[in-house]
């Protein structure tokens, strides 16, 4: 839903006047690809305010969202507590792009490795160990090196599946 990485990359070249693309960036974390002496700065851009309240919707996610929730019982769940702006800016996030999805339907937690469901379609694979239903890894330059999960690249594919 949210492209959190590609916020990695922008603010990095803002600070830095260095661009990076996601290909550069594959099978690793963004803090990885930059210089030792830039990693601290990249890991402390999600206790910036305004990371997560201005993160860019993924293509395709707000419309295959909003089918999906009108075909089915549809509910986000976001890790929001590691970061103190987090849960505030995810929410108000959420308000804005997508409305569809009420308030009641949104599980912002810590560890997801709490959730039931049919379906979970999540990018950490840590998120999707202890799920007992359908796993969905969702592509991501941190993760194109996994394979144990069933995976998929974009909204349109999920739509696809689903839908």
């Amino acid at each position: 839903m949210a492209d959190a990485y590609q916020a990695h990359l922008d603010i990095y070249e803002k600070d830095f006047g260095v661009r990076f693309t996601k290909e550069d960036c594959l099978g690793r974390e963004f803090w990885h690809c930059v210089p030792v002496d830039h990693q601290a700065s990249v890991k402390d851009h999600a206790w910036q305010v305004g990371y997560f309240r201005n993160l860019k919707v993924i293509p395709d996610s707000q419309e295959v969202l909003a089918e999906l929730s009108s075909r089915h019982d549809v509910y986000i769940a976001s890790a929001a507590m590691q970061f103190p702006n987090s849960l505030r800016e995810k929410s108000d996030w959420l308000d804005e792009h997508f409305p569809f999805i009420p308030w009641q339907k949104r599980i912002l937690c810590g560890h997801k490795h709490v959730l039931k469901g049919d379906v979970l379609i999540d990018d950490r694979a840590y998120n999707l160990e202890k799920f007992e239903g359908r796993r969905l890894l969702f592509t991501s330059p941190h993760n194109t090196g996994l394979t144990d999960f069933e995976r998929v690249s974009s909204w349109k594919e999920i739509a696809s599946l689903f839908l």
